[in-house]
């Protein structure tokens, strides 16, 4: 009994030595964090630099990160978020994900069959994949299941992205194995939807949705809205051409997002 009326004492004495210390040098919540993360959209993605929306908000209330710094929030809640704070929600350009390569099952040759795991990443370790492009999508859907915002679906062994409903945050980026995906500006109307640096002959035996190098894009282009690097067309996002441009490409690798996301590749190939 002794014992325990000892260890009771001693609880009772512990537990008012921490009230103590917390109340002389504890700080006060700010009830701003709690809003703040209400006001944000939940995902955790990671795009804002910071380790979730948790922190995101702390970090926004602490004055060390803009409100515009989120990509999958919508200017309404930056604009709430900013009004809370007092403070400016910050310059953001809008971009969304594109996957650069527009071979197919029914446009790209496979080399192998695969009957591995469903995932890029480990497909990439058994001789490249099965896809005959050693730069083309793999179509297995690492990217879509990184998406938490179910902006990319697999069509006919191919990422396609809905624009409409891709935030910018990077996570499908970061997944792809191959490193086809890019976060261009949503303002630039067309995409060069092939990643192959290799010369048209070799690309256009293994893919029909190629880019061959002819450089009519260039040409037709202005004020360097397309450049070659090596024997693939180049976007200038910085100031891209019009969507008029695609008719020029002769395979229709050079096209605008929608028409890739609205239609079936095999109409997409004869647009």
């Amino acid at each position: 009994m002794i014992d325990i009326a000892l260890l009771l004492v001693l609880g009772l004495v512990l537990g008012l030595v921490i009230g103590l210390v917390v109340k002389a040098f504890g700080v006060e919540p700010d009830e701003r964090v709690e809003k703040v993360e209400g006001l944000l959209p939940g995902v955790n993605c990671g795009a804002c630099g910071f380790a979730g929306c948790a922190e995101f908000a702390r970090q926004l209330v602490a004055g060390k990160a803009e409100p515009s710094a989120c990509p999958s929030s919508s200017p309404e809640a930056v604009a709430r978020i900013a009004s809370l704070l007092g403070v400016a929600a910050g310059a953001r350009t809008p971009k969304v994900a594109v996957v650069r390569c527009g071979g197919d099952d029914t446009r790209a040759t496979q080399a192998a069959l695969y009957n591995g795991v469903a995932d890029c990443k480990d497909a990439v370790q058994v001789a490249g994949g099965a896809k005959g492009c050693l730069y083309g999508c793999l179509g297995l859907g690492s990217c879509a299941r990184a998406c938490p915002f179910g902006a990319i679906e697999i069509r006919d062994g191919l990422a396609i992205v809905h624009p409409d409903l891709c935030t910018g945050c990077g996570k499908c980026v970061a997944t792809c194995p191959r490193k086809l995906i890019e976060l261009v500006p949503a303002s630039a109307p067309i995409h060069v939807f092939c990643n192959s640096p290799d010369k048209g002959g070799a690309k256009r035996k293994i893919c029909q949705a190629s880019c061959i190098g002819c450089q009519k894009c260039v040409k037709a282009s202005e004020n360097g809205s397309m450049s070659m690097s090596g024997f693939l067309a180049r976007v200038n996002y910085e100031n891209p051409p019009p969507a008029a441009l695609a008719e020029v490409c002769p395979t229709h690798c050079l096209r605008t997002a929608e028409a890739t996301t609205n239609a079936p590749q095999a109409e997409v190939a004869n647009a």
